[in-house]
This record gives C-alpha cells, structure tokens and sequence, in this order.
C-alpha cells in the first residue's frame, strides 16, 4: 500500500511539474508583427516615428515579447537604406522619397530590438508590388526599367512569379538584406500568388506556355515557381549568415478534407490549392526554419474551427519549429464556448501549450496588444507571459551551447553594487556569446535554471545593476550565455549578500 500511494505521490507530482512547465514555459516564441502597409507610419516625422516604435517596443517587451517582426518591404519598396528598391511611401508618403532628417528605420529597429533582448526578423512580401494601381512607383522602380517582368491582376501589380528574372531580383533584395544588416531572420506572410479573385484567373498564360513545359497542369507549374524561390532564398540565407533564420506565416488552412483526405475538417481557402503555396513541402524539405500559419479564426467558427487547425498543424508541423498565429482582436471579441463569460484568450493559449510541436505564437496586430484590446496585454503580463522566456533552440541549425561566462563577480561602483562578467571566447561566430542570462535564487533555495521565474534579466550588456538593500540577506545569482541561436550555456554562480 506505502509503495502504491509513493507511486501514486509521484506520478502527481510529475504531472503537477508538468503543467507547470506548460503554464510558464521557459522556452517559448513570443512574438508581434508591426505592419507598415497600413500606413501608420505615413508622413510621419522623424522623431514621432522613432518615438512610436520605442513606445511599441517598451510595451510588447513589458508583456513578455522577444521577437518583433517587422514589414520592410510591404511593395517591392523599403523601410531601409537600399540601392535596388525604392522609399516607401508608407514611410515618407511618395515613393522613392528618402525621409528627411534622413535614417533606416530598420537599423533603428534591429538597435532596439537587441536593446530589449528581443529578435529582429525582417518581414518582406515578395511578389507584391502595388496593393492599388492607383499609386504611383518611382521613376527607378524596378518596374519602370523591366515591365515585362510583371503583371497586374485586380487592382494590384505583382511580380510574375513564373520569371527566373523575378526570382533572382528578390534573391537579390534578399541578399542585400542580410548581408548589410544585423537581422535575426527573414520573414514572409501569407502573399505567394495572389488572393484569387473570383471569376478572374491570374494572367500567366503566356508565361505557362513559355515556362510550362513538362507540367500536365497550371496548378502543379505554379506551386512550382514557387518552390523555386522558396528554395532559392534559404540557400541564399544560409550562405550568407548561418545563423539567420528564414520562415514564413502562410494562411491558416493548407487543404481542406474536401481536397485530400489529409487535410483538415475546415471549409476554407487553401494554400495548396488558391495560393499555390506547399507550405508541407518546404518544411518537409528544410527550405523553411519555422513556419507560423495564421489562425486568426475563434473557436467554433463554422469553416475554419480554430481548435481544429492548431490540432492539424500541431500533427503535420513537418519537424520544423511551428508557432500560431494569433488574431487579438477575433480573441478578445469571441466567448469561450465552454464560458461565455470569458473571452478565449485562456483556452487558446492552454490549447497552444498543449502540444509538443507548438512552440509558441505570434500577436497580429502587436497595435492591439499596445493598446490593451479587451485586457489581451494584461493578461499577457499578469499570467501567460508572467516570466521572461528564451526563444526556442533551432538545433537543427545549432545544437552547440557557447562558452559559459568568465570573470564573473560583484564590484561596487559610483552607480552602486553591480554584478559585472566577461564574454567567453569564441573561434566563430556561431560560438560567440551575444546575450546573457541571469537568475537569482533565495538562500537555501535549489538553483534550478530551468525555471523561467528566477530570471531577472535576458540582456545584451556584461553586467547587470544589483539591488541592494541591507547588505543582510544572501542571494545566489547564476549567469549563463547564450549564442546567436539561443543556445545556453553552463552556469556560473556566485553568492552575494544585498
């Protein structure tokens, strides 16, 4: 009887470690997009535009974020420095007009970003040009020196994904990108070939009879032309920068049962079928690093349940880290079917951290996070992002922990009692340290690192400020490091008294 109700203690206590681990992962991606092609940076000032974004950043790192990804290229334009694409418009109102005082809101961003101890990643969309044919391109768009490269479809002027000529330009952009900046990932959303217009098909027929060889059907061509780039861009990713990330966030249904058997329980849209998008493929492949389907349905919804997808995904995630992404707004505005009291912010995240394959989410938009739409943000603060998380290891890139932590020790200062350490060496970039972790633990507490709620801070600098009180009560503080892709390090502790 001692022996069963030992195991019985046991088993529930594992159990109980268990959830707690699911309730307040250490690792788990946390991240937002900021859109521009909504024009909320449009003519702006310099420094209204610059405040805004700090203000964004100091709120989405207060509620736990740690990775931002951000629209730098919403129409073959840039919200950076470059020579193959112009200004957007978004950014200065005219296209092709630099922002005058003159900065890269990318570089300022990337600054931030790290300041805060969250990613960058670099969200581009690649195909789309004009999202109205009403606006006007620069006279140095790409588009004014090559027409032939690209077609207009509703009200909107694509690239014609079928070109080699258009691959090798956004491989180009790409290129440009990672090399000159200091991003964490490239990022593309859910625009492959275009939303389909009913009644009205893609103009490609010349390009099919041109490129279509060996093809049986215009469908199985497209997904094609699309591999091609997707395939393209991680390899051009990977030569460059090792440790950048490329991953994408498609629409939320890949095939519907209907379709194939495989599919999911859903009567929607399909990125198979209307966006010509593989998204199983790429990962199966390896061509994509993470992918972040977009489920921006409520539970319950009629053809695209939303339990449903996160099941489906979380079965076909392919191996490769999957995130969802989730819709603030449809959140807040839906009861939980279970408790109409309440909106399904709880029984989302519960149903996210279920899953092994599900390593987190992603805020659309991160404005409505700012904002506090329906109390999202101070949930987010208050219980489901009480405690900082690091970013999950991509160890199918890097699986190799950096040096731990050197010289660590507590100095007294001008600025007061401070805890300083020195960077391990590294003989690569891929070993070098770039962030640090520090943890502290009460006296006689377990020092147990896996426990996100002794993290004090996730930084970038070699010290960190230590509160100090009597002098009276010992602590023990544990610094760890971590590399370009979150790996960590062995600890080092040291005991202090404050």
């Amino acid at each position: 009887m001692r022996l069963r109700n030992f195991l019985f203690l046991f088993v529930a206590l594992a159990f109980s470690l268990t959830i707690q681990a699911q309730k307040y992962p250490k690792r788990e991606f946390r991240a937002a997009w900021i859109q521009t092609v909504n024009g909320q940076f449009r003519g702006m000032p310099t420094e209204k535009v610059k405040q805004t974004l700090i203000d964004q950043l100091n709120s989405l790192q207060g509620a736990g974020i740690n990775a931002i990804i951000f629209q730098v290229r919403p129409e073959a334009d840039a919200f950076y420095a470059s020579k193959l694409e112009p200004w957007s418009r978004f950014l200065t109102g005219v296209q092709g007009e630099a922002p005058n005082p003159y900065w890269d809101p990318m570089e300022f961003m990337i600054e931030e970003c790290h300041k805060r101890g969250m990613e960058f990643h670099a969200w581009i969309n690649p195909y789309r040009v004009k999202t109205t044919l009403k606006s006007q391109l620069a006279p140095d768009h790409v588009y004014n020196i090559h027409p032939e490269w690209f077609v207009k479809y509703g009200d909107q002027l694509f690239f014609d994904p079928a070109l080699p000529e258009s691959r090798r330009h956004i491989c180009m952009v790409i290129t440009d990108i990672v090399s000159r900046y200091d991003i964490d990932a490239i990022h593309m959303d859910d625009y492959f070939y275009p939303y389909p217009i009913k009644g009205l098909d893609f103009p490609d027929n010349d390009s099919f009879a041109r490129y279509g060889g060996g093809f049986d059907n215009k469908g199985d061509w497209r997904r094609s032309n699309v591999n091609l780039l997707i395939k393209k861009i991680h390899e051009t990713v990977r030569e460059l920068k090792p440790w950048v990330k490329f991953g994408v966030s498609p629409f939320g249904v890949y095939r519907n049962q209907s379709s194939d058997p495989l599919g999911s329980k859903t009567q929607a849209l399909q990125n198979y079928d209307d966006l010509y998008a593989d998204v199983l493929l790429w990962a199966r492949e390896g061509w994509i690093d993470y992918n972040i389907p977009q489920l921006y349905w409520e539970i319950g919804h009629p053809r695209a349940d939303y339990q449903t997808l996160v099941e489906w995904w979380a079965r076909n995630s392919e191996n490769r880290p999957l995130f969802i992404g989730q819709s603030v707004m449809n959140t807040v505005e839906k009861a939980d079917p279970q408790n109409p009291s309440i909106n399904q912010l709880p029984r989302k995240i519960a149903l996210q951290r279920t899953y092994q394959s599900i390593g987190g989410s992603c805020q659309w938009p991160a404005s409505a996070v700012v904002e506090n739409a329906g109390h999202y943000r101070d949930a987010l603060v208050q219980e489901y992002c009480k405690y900082p998380s690091l970013v999950p290891v991509f160890d199918f890139m890097d699986n190799k922990a950096p040096a731990k932590a050197r010289k660590v020790k507590a100095v007294w200062t001008a600025d007061g009692y401070v805890l300083f350490w020195t960077a391990p060496k590294a003989k690569t970039e891929m070993d070098r340290a770039v962030q640090y972790v520090v943890y502290r633990f009460n006296k006689g507490e377990k020092v147990d690192i896996e426990d996100p709620s002794h993290i004090v801070t996730i930084t970038r600098d070699s010290f960190y400020k230590l509160p100090y009180g009597s002098g009276k009560t010992k602590y023990t503080y544990v610094v760890t490091t971590l590399d370009r892709l979150h790996n960590e390090s062995k600890s080092v502790r040291k005991k202090i008294k404050l």
